[in-house]
């Protein structure tokens, strides 16, 4: 099993003001407890033994309740100065073995375990975990060959969308894949996802659970409500 994980935690979380005024998003709590906590205990639950939580806005408060916390699992940080993108961010706690990615703002019960033994099964050097949805025009909807992810459309009419899988936001990643990102500020989507893509370097595991984006108050709300522990 893959032991670390990297969690995209430092966006200013504007669309959900005013609750991210002095609270970063990470921190805000669903069912008790706050969305990060959630992904990370859901790591520790799959044999997970380092995370390294990429952090910005609201750092100093992310870092002093993980410092308080006791929790089964290895914790450190890497922190943006400055916005780097989803790229730059991954880059910049630079990784050196495969190793787990998640965004920091979506909720799901994944089975870590089943998603690694894809990945080794697969052979590709990613693999993005996709959920379905029936509204595909909200967001980019993967079109797959087999296994494999061939393109991704972005925000397709529902009648024309290629399937009703999106990203998921969670993937394992062999790092030498992340030679394709420049320096400074990228984006790991358009910079390295939609360029393996088309080589049938990036495989899919469909999540068939719960997941909860919580990027906006509407979304907040429902996963607070419908999020079971």
């Amino acid at each position: 099993m893959i032991k670390k994980a990297l969690i995209l935690a430092g966006g200013l979380g504007t669309r959900l003001r005013p609750l991210t005024n002095e609270t970063p998003k990470p921190l805000l709590p669903i069912k008790g407890k706050p969305i990060v906590q959630h992904l990370i205990e859901n790591l520790i639950k799959h044999g997970v033994e380092e995370v390294i939580l990429s952090i910005g806005y609201r750092a100093d408060k992310i870092k002093a309740y993980f410092d308080q916390l006791d929790l089964d699992i290895k914790i450190t940080f890497s922190l943006e100065t400055e916005p780097l993108g989803t790229g730059g961010a991954v880059l910049k706690a630079n990784l050196q073995e495969p190793f787990i990615l998640a965004w920091g703002d979506n909720l799901m019960d994944l089975d870590i375990k089943k998603v690694y033994q894809e990945y080794q099964n697969n052979k590709t050097p990613i693999i993005m975990v996709l959920t379905p949805r029936e509204d595909v025009e909200n967001f980019g909807v993967a079109e797959l060959a087999g296994c494999k992810i061939k393109s991704f459309i972005e925000k397709p009419p529902r009648a024309k969308a290629p399937s009703n899988l999106i990203n998921a936001g969670a993937f394992i990643i062999d790092p030498q894949c992340l030679t394709l990102l420049p320096p400074g500020k990228s984006s790991l989507e358009k910079d390295c996802f939609e360029k393996l893509a088309p080589l049938g370097k990036i495989s899919a595991f469909t999540h068939p659970g719960q997941w909860f984006p919580t990027d906006t108050i509407e979304k907040y709300q429902l996963a607070e409500e419908n999020f079971n522990i």
